[in-house]
């Protein structure tokens, strides 16, 4: 296969590393290749910088060391450094356990004291013996072991979980539909090995996603889901060092189920809107989903096979306030579309439970500092769009609507729930945190 296969890869990022070596490459399988040859240190990772074709070789990677953006480098790192549970008896596990199943620390291998090893990095140079991690350079039945600290217990093994118990069983339930935002499976490890926090902890991860604001999203124990729309499921998970990762959920044999529900009007926020408007509210062509430009974007129809993103036709894949697209001028990113609402009677036959749809504030302007600002703009004064209170990406915080019960933070409408100097919002661009609102402070009239 293709060498890049054994990479996990992340763009727009950069980590501080201090063991490090430079390259020129012309491509990442050059850089790669490296990598693989790499003799100063052992290789986990590498950056390559598009620009300027840079290639650094390093010797940490991102659970090793901080991670920040940077908008033209692209992360990969070797999976085997990234799992930390083992295939079979764990000759390839390269993880960072360094301590026994009984929670004694393990012995360095290139000390002898207080034990002599047999195995040491010199004799075994392709068995990973770094540091003090858990190994298995013998190929021990038994699994990963080490010397430890204890003079009284000269070797120990260790406890770390088999990959495979990832996936439990594949029954009902264990297999994930679209993007797996009706997963209710019992999965609760991530892809690398990692255990699952609690969705009702908050440590050693602080969140917003609060069992009583998602109500519907089955936030239960610590099983991998996904409430806000992301690739596929994940979780939080008890490293401090790895606030998130995704989970290894198979996706289910049979196609998903066919809904009824796709709807040629507006009910609610159009996520089943499957009409062909592709004109936006000020009359700008949309983009077509598949391609890249004039805009970029993450919203790829083989990504999210469920959201319906055909042509070039308004949709609503994000849960925002109505169907949206990117428009085909370059000046303008994206745009709100004008869909016909549903007729009363279609509305009817839903039930008579049925939420009735809220007619936005039209308020577009501020008193004071905004604290008390209640309207519907989500948009910043450079035209950012802002992210959702509850949601922690790309950007994590702690202005939550649990921690700020009175300050309104519903969707991702412009507000000021800490008394800074205007409404201000988190921004969907992984570049900038944050940015005040387009909005206009009311003058004395309008107060009066």
């Amino acid at each position: 296969g293709d060498i890049l296969d054994d990479y996990s890869r992340t763009d727009g990022v950069w980590i501080l590393t201090r063991n490090k070596q430079l390259y020129k490459t012309n491509n990442e399988k050059e850089c790669a290749e490296k990598c693989e040859a790499e003799r100063n240190f052992t290789c986990r990772a590498f950056l390559f910088t598009r620009k300027k074709l840079q290639c650094l070789t390093l010797a940490e990677n991102s659970k090793m060391t901080v991670m920040f953006t940077s908008t033209d480098a692209v992360l990969y790192e070797k999976r085997i450094y990234l799992m930390q549970c083992k295939r079979g008896i764990g000759t390839d596990y390269r993880g960072t356990e360094a301590k026994t199943r009984r929670g004694i620390p393990c012995q360095k291998w290139a000390e002898k004291i207080p034990h002599n090893p047999n195995y040491t990095p010199e004799k075994h140079p392709n068995a990973g013996l770094e540091e003090n991690y858990c190994r298995n350079p013998d190929a021990d039945e038994s699994g990963p072991w080490c010397y430890t600290t204890d003079p009284a217990m000269r070797f120990d093994y260790c406890a770390i979980p088999e990959c495979e118990d990832q996936v439990t069983h594949t029954g009902e339930g264990e297999c994930m539909q679209c993007n797996g935002e009706d997963y209710h499976g019992e999965v609760s490890r991530t892809e690398s090995g990692l255990e699952c926090q609690r969705w009702d902890a908050q440590a050693p991860h602080m969140h917003g996603f609060i069992l009583k604001h998602y109500p519907e999203k089955d936030l239960k124990m610590n099983y991998c889901r996904n409430p806000d729309g992301e690739l596929r499921p994940w979780c939080f998970t008890t490293s401090p060092n790895k606030r998130w990762e995704y989970c290894n959920i198979p996706r289910c044999s049979t196609p998903p189920p066919v809904s009824g529900q796709d709807s040629q009007c507006l009910s609610g926020k159009g996520e089943d809107y499957r009409g062909r408007i592709a004109i936006t509210e000020s009359g700008n062509a949309c983009q077509h989903w598949n391609t890249q430009f004039p805009h970029k974007h993450g919203w790829i129809p083989d990504r999210y096979p469920c959201k319906g993103l055909e042509e070039n036709y308004c949709r609503n894949p994000d849960g925002e306030k109505k169907p949206w697209c990117y428009t085909t001028s370059s000046s303008i990113r994206w745009e709100y579309c004008t869909i016909p609402p549903c007729d009363r009677t279609e509305q009817g036959i839903a039930g008579m439970n049925s939420v009735p749809v809220q007619i936005p504030l039209t308020e577009e302007c501020y008193q004071g500092k905004g604290q008390s600002y209640r309207g519907t703009t989500s948009i910043t004064a450079s035209g950012k769009k802002c992210q959702a209170w509850s949601s922690m990406f790309p950007h994590t915080h702690i202005k939550t609507p649990d921690r700020f019960p009175d300050a309104d933070l519903r969707d991702n409408y412009c507000r000021n729930p800490d008394g800074d100097s205007s409404p201000w919002c988190f921004t969907t661009d992984p570049n900038t945190i944050w940015e005040y609102c387009n909005l206009k402070r009311c003058d004395d009239h309008t107060q009066e």
